[in-house]
């Protein structure tokens, strides 16, 4: 390497020896940075290496230097990430399912450079969530990428719904291509969800981005704004279960008091909840009527009812009735 070319690029390569090897119990001796640049065809010399330090503290580097007889050196006292965060954030892509095994390594790694040599190893956590199903579509982050590219550019996308069959293969759900204007991407029960105005039916759909396959903008406006702007979308993820849609009522919920919890939780603070008695309290809210929702009641038990309206009750007697009577003759 050109000494002049290698003194340009020989803070660059200081700074990385910083973030990479350095912290406050291995502070990078003087001695050392000369050796490493050495080896990279930088000459320098220890005056040099003091007024390179200067610099990078003058531009916004939290360089600590420590002085002792025993050895002494610099260190990065301040990262971009600190651990705690990198922990966080470690955590959150190991546990979370829509993004692949695969993938998730592959960020990890990313994650553990932010951390530096001798921390990157604390990173090597291991995240047991129950029942934890990794999706296997190595597709969905540019499937992402292409659905807000499509949103910001404010136009419609083209893509094939998949569904796994029985030879466990994640294949085309019908061979049908949809055409659909996305809105909006929604993250919830551990899924990245697509909502979307669907022209034909005039509605707004969800769909599942890690069973997208063959993602593409096209030159074509978007539509469905009117409908996607009804909606506020943060009511609307609380009311829909599983991001199944159905239409919208306003039900009335009879609940044990021991359920307050799983109500807010469910949906939210600004729900209109009114006590009956010192056991029960009554809970007004909006909710797309699905076999979700059913399913949702089912298996909280007999500590909630439906009150109100009538047709939502009778809809909910038939679909445990319809169970039922499937069970009896299988």
């Amino acid at each position: 390497m050109a000494r002049s070319e290698g003194q340009k690029l020989k803070l660059l390569y200081i700074v990385r020896m910083l973030e990479d090897e350095s912290d406050e119990q291995h502070p990078l001796s003087t001695q050392y940075i000369i050796e490493r640049l050495e080896k990279l065809g930088i000459r320098a010399e220890r005056k040099s290496i003091y007024n390179d330090m200067e610099k990078l503290t003058d531009f916004g580097y939290d360089i600590i230097q420590v002085r002792s007889r025993y050895g002494g050196g610099y260190y990065l006292a301040e990262r971009e990430f600190e651990l705690p965060e990198l922990k966080l954030l470690v955590d959150a892509v190991q546990s979370s399912r829509f993004i692949t095994a695969k993938k998730s390594r592959n960020l990890i790694k990313k994650l553990e450079k932010k951390a530096g040599l001798y921390a990157a190893g604390k990173l090597q956590r291991q995240v047991y969530v129950a029942g934890r199903v990794k999706t296997e579509n190595e597709s969905i982050y540019y499937n992402i990428d292409t659905i807000h590219r499509a949103i910001q550019d404010n136009k419609k996308i083209s893509f094939e719904y998949l569904a796994w069959n029985l030879k466990k293969e994640l294949v085309s759900y019908d061979n049908k291509q949809r055409i659909v204007s996305p809105w909006a991407l929604i993250w919830k029960e551990e899924n990245y969800y697509l909502a979307a105005y669907d022209s034909d039916s005039h509605i707004i759909k969800h769909f599942r981005v890690d069973k997208m396959g063959k993602v593409e903008v096209l030159d074509i406006p978007r539509e469905g704004l009117e409908k996607y702007s009804e909606k506020d979308l943060a009511d609307y993820t609380n009311q829909t279960f599983g991001m199944f849609a159905g239409e919208e009522e306003t039900v009335s919920l009879i609940c044990s008091n021991r359920l307050i919890g799983v109500v807010m939780d469910r949906f939210g603070k600004d729900a209109d909840i009114r006590p009956i008695d010192e056991l029960r309290f009554q809970v007004r809210v909006k909710v797309c009527v699905s076999g979700q929702f059913f399913g949702w009641l089912a298996g909280i038990g007999k500590d909630i009812s439906i009150s109100s309206p009538q047709n939502i009750k009778t809809q909910y007697v038939d679909w445990l009735n319809c169970i039922l009577e499937r069970q009896k003759q299988n």
